[in-house]
């Protein structure tokens, strides 16, 4: 699952950066008083509607994203398919099912050697659970049913809008901050310099607070995979989902390293424990399932 994350934070870092870019090119800063000093309270509505905008605009963008950058072949259940896509569009269609979704997501496959699978998309009745052929060619019945359920139980969490909701407030502080920093910093400039200073601080501060706000982004996706855990132990069983991420840990070094920015997607990171990690210790996961 830890392409997802990812994914989502690049596209929201991407439009927060674009969004400040334009306003800054077009001089909206209605928070400034014509003195050039800064109404807090107008920064900070002006923060919040920029921020919640980049963030669900983020999301939406979230399931074309992972398609166009992972190459996933969309299966479609009407249409021919091998023996391995039908055995999974099946599965997810029955998981589905025992998780109350209304619409069965999308089921995609693409092609890599990596033993993983991801779950993304704006909502529930929008969503995509994609599986690497590594994890088909590799894992056995059980630990399919495993990893599957645990996307699926992803998107019966609601954790794609619960993330959203989290990333708006992080844009929030970040839009707000950085504006303050810029606007301290053109501070000790010329007066015809600030405006070319602010302009190229407030990017700047707006890229190193989206990184330092991602470590709240990161804490949060650790958090939530738990719950996906206890998720797909109840849709799949106990057995099948603790078999499942031993299976990843057997499997887990042939992650692809060149694919590490879009480690938030999927049901397992390479990359050890850290600020930074995604997910939390497999041999931790483990633990708390077999105590559940």
């Amino acid at each position: 699952m830890a392409k997802r994350i990812f994914l989502f934070l690049l596209a929201n870092i991407l439009v927060l950066t674009t969004i400040g870019l334009v306003l800054s090119l077009l001089n909206v800063s209605p928070y400034q008083s014509v003195t050039g000093q800064i109404d807090l309270v107008n920064l900070l509505i002006f923060s919040g509607v920029i921020g919640f905008t980049g963030s669900f605009m983020s999301l939406a963008m979230s399931r074309w994203m992972a398609k166009m950058m992972m190459g996933v072949k969309v299966l479609n259940p009407k249409s021919s398919l091998s023996p391995f896509e039908r055995d999974l569009v099946e599965r997810v269609q029955r998981l589905s099912r025992a998780a109350g979704l209304s619409k069965m997501p999308q089921v995609g496959i693409y092609q890599s050697p990596e033993v993983n699978a991801f779950a993304t998309g704006p909502s529930k009745r929008r969503s995509l659970v994609a599986v690497s052929t590594g994890l088909l060619n590799e894992m056995d019945d059980d630990a399919i049913e495993g990893v599957v359920a645990h996307e699926i139980a992803h998107i019966a969490n609601g954790d794609m809008v619960t993330m959203t909701l989290l990333q708006g407030i992080v844009n929030t502080f970040v839009v707000f901050l950085a504006r303050i920093a810029a606007w301290a910093v053109s501070r000790f400039v010329k007066e015809d310099l600030a405006p070319i200073v602010h302009f190229i601080a407030v990017i700047i501060f707006q890229l190193v607070f989206s990184i330092l706000g991602s470590l709240v982004v990161f804490a949060f996706s650790r958090y939530r995979e738990y719950h996906a855990d206890r998720g797909g132990a109840d849709l799949a069983g106990k057995d099948k989902m603790i078999h499942a991420l031993r299976a990843l840990k057997h499997y887990s070094s042939r992650v692809r390293n060149e694919q590490s920015s879009l480690a938030t997607l999927k049901i397992n990171s390479k990359k050890g424990m850290s600020l930074f990690s995604t997910h939390p210790d497999l041999d931790d996961r483990i633990r708390r399932l077999e105590a559940k």
